[in-house]
């Protein structure tokens, strides 16, 4: 079973039919909707600030999202897929969001609905990730726009996927 633990008074709380991994960790201040999934060695620690997180999130596994002390919290909007081995750090992910696999996404930035953040691109603290752009490299930095095609068959698509992994899981 995962391990969801009370810090300083806060315990995590969930929505409806989510899926938590048995070695997934989710501490003190995470406030998570419903359909969410995080997966096999993904920790949310809401030790430091509060974490938000929406509804049909997936957070795949190995990946981070943690805040800054007093200073950053981590807000995720709905739909929105954290690739495996992500790091989402003290920011802000809108609706239909795909943070690709090992990427990192730092305090104070901001990633609009409708983007996409590529595997291993490092968005810098402050930075804003355009709707309905791919932003990719080190920096990360607007590479094209997000075509129908993408928004269909990406970011919609793995997190309808990931819907359908966790029901397997929950059989």
């Amino acid at each position: 079973m995962a391990l969801f633990k009370t810090l300083n008074e806060k315990t995590p709380t969930y929505g409806d039919n989510c899926f938590f991994a048995d070695n997934a960790t989710i501490i003190g201040d995470v406030c998570m909707g419903d359909e969410c999934s995080v997966w096999f060695n993904a920790v949310i620690r809401g030790d430091v600030h509060y974490i938000k997180i929406g509804d049909q999130v997936n957070v795949q596994d190995g990946a981070v999202i943690h805040a800054t002390y007093q200073k950053a919290p981590t807000t995720i909007g709905n739909q929105v897929s954290i690739g495996h081995n992500a790091i989402v750090h003290g920011c802000t992910i809108e609706d239909h969001v795909l943070i690709g696999m090992g990427s990192i996404v730092m305090d104070h930035a901001v990633v609009e609905s409708g983007a996409i953040v590529a595997a291993g691109a490092v968005v810098l603290e402050n930075t804003r990730v355009e709707s309905g752009f791919i932003y990719a490299g080190v920096p990360a930095k607007k590479v094209k726009a997000v075509s129908k095609e993408l928004t269909e068959g990406e970011i919609k698509r793995i997190a309808n996927s990931y819907l359908k992994y966790s029901a397997w899981y929950k059989a």
